[in-house]
């Protein structure tokens, strides 16, 4: 294959890997890149060397179905010390945006998260579970995807007994179903 081609592919890849933030399925990969089926593999692989070759921080963790970009584990201390700082400090306005929508709407998958903002929440999400302030749990009607729901922490933090009693919360509920991809018919109620 010429080289150009394979860059484009192995750059495909990157980018599919690093935007999903969590183990990708090799055939939706092929499907995603328009590969033929079994060709995944061997693309993965060659990505793992060249990662491998070069002085990288990341590296690819795979059991043979699934692969997730990675840092590698030389740069665990680096990566605690910058954690340990973020959870040290207020949260930002991103992460209050999050929060929020979490609280709103969830159980809600990070697709549809990232839908609502506009822009990549990966390491928001992991912000949020480290501090205990969401909860994460296999998507039933997607078992490769999460559903985060506001972690009972945080419904007490808040002073309430349950997340409906957030203000405003039926109405926001509905606003929310209205803009819903899946919803059948959109009704945005009255003021």
């Amino acid at each position: 294959m010429q080289t150009e081609a394979r860059d484009q592919q192995f750059a495909g890849l990157e980018a599919l890997l690093f935007i999903h933030g969590e183990p990708l399925a090799v055939k939706k990969i092929e499907k995603i890149l328009g590969l033929p089926s079994g060709d995944g593999a061997s693309l993965i692989q060659e990505f793992d060397a060249r990662l491998k070759e070069a002085a990288r921080g990341l590296t690819l963790l795979s059991d043979g179905e699934k692969v997730q970009l990675a840092t590698k584990p030389q740069f665990h201390s680096i990566i605690e010390d910058f954690v340990k700082e973020e959870l040290r400090e207020d949260l930002t306005s991103a992460s209050l945006e999050t929060l929020a929508i979490i609280a709103y709407f969830g159980p809600i998958s990070r697709s549809r998260i990232e839908y609502q903002r506009g822009v990549n929440s990966a390491f928001i999400l992991r912000s949020l579970l480290l501090r205990g302030l969401i909860d994460r749990f296999p998507d039933p009607k997607s078992p490769q995807s999460f559903l985060y729901a506001p972690s009972l922490d945080l419904v007490k933090h808040m002073g309430l007994g349950k997340k409906e009693e957030l203000p405003e919360f039926e109405k926001f509920q509905a606003l929310f179903r209205a803009t819903d991809p899946g919803s059948p018919s959109p009704v945005i109620p009255a003021e």
